[in-house]
């Protein structure tokens, strides 16, 4: 006879925030679902944008950088930032300031941090955080690789801060 099993404690949850859900959210979605996966870490990631287009597929920059590095993001489908999303979300790490007054918005103001604040360690203080992530849309193939290797350091140091080994 065996005793009880033991619940799994409920996964610390991430949500990634930039502006359409197709670049830098998504890229740093599965950057961390790679990171996550290494570690066997108790945790969850989805992003979301504030002005997405619901269903909208990761862009074709997005898809190349990503593929170079052995990121599959053809299955991504665009979300738009909601309530439900923040109530969910233990920490929301967005990709630009402007992205935060949405986040507040919604109630999560107290959860939430430019990524590049966070990974540093150091809290956005109104009027001080940093300018966040460049927002490659549009921009050549270069610009995204540029962004996904930014981002690839960021979601690594943010995991770090929330326990993933």
């Amino acid at each position: 006879m065996t005793g009880p099993k033991e619940a799994k404690p409920r996964p610390f949850r991430v949500l990634f925030v930039c502006t359409g859900n197709t670049c830098r959210s998504p890229i740093a979605e599965a950057l961390a679902v790679r990171e996550i996966g290494r570690a066997e870490a108790n945790v969850e990631v989805r992003s979301a944008g504030i002005a997405a287009e619901e269903g909208a597929p990761a862009s074709s920059g997005a898809l190349r950088a990503g593929a170079r590095v052995g990121l599959d993001l053809r299955a991504h489908r665009a979300k738009m930032l909601d309530w439900d999303l923040v109530e969910w979300a233990d920490l929301i790490l967005t990709m630009s300031p402007s992205h935060i007054d949405v986040v507040e918005d919604l109630g999560g103001a107290d959860r939430a941090e430019v990524i590049t604040d966070f990974a540093a360690g150091r809290g956005g203080i109104e009027g001080r955080r940093s300018a966040g992530v460049r927002d490659p849309i549009g921009e050549s193939d270069a610009a995204y690789e540029e962004t996904l290797e930014q981002l690839d350091g960021l979601v690594k140091r943010a995991l770090e801060r929330v326990a993933v080994p």
